[in-house]
């Protein structure tokens, strides 16, 4: 069974606080939520399979715990701005996630780096 992490990396700008929290939120899910037509829709179905204990990205890298293995889709959360990388270390050239701006990938592939 291949394993995916995830890391988040702190990427943080000259305007953030030195004391502002820096958690990072990571639920996993299994399927997306079926419109009325049958197809999926851009919402994931709740419950989660899991939500992953809350990561402190204040004192830089952290990974996430390994996916279930159900799990398809995750939804990242960033208290501050941060980067992530599924599959490997985060530096601050890695997917950028805005602060409280929460984005979903497919987890059986890494988001695109920039």
């Amino acid at each position: 069974m291949l394993r995916k992490t995830l890391a988040a990396a702190l990427f943080l700008l000259s305007a953030t606080s030195a004391d502002a929290a820096s958690r990072v939120w990571i639920s996993e899910f299994a399927v997306l939520t079926a419109t009325a037509s049958g197809s999926p829709g851009q919402m994931a179905a709740l419950p989660s399979l899991t939500d992953q204990a809350t990561l402190d990205i204040s004192g830089g890298v952290q990974s996430s715990a390994a996916f279930n293995a159900q799990t398809k889709y995750i939804r990242i959360t960033c208290e501050v701005q941060c980067a992530v990388k599924v599959g490997g270390t985060a530096t601050t050239s890695s997917l950028p996630i805005g602060a409280m701006s929460p984005e979903y990938f497919e987890s059986s592939r890494a988001p695109p780096s920039r």
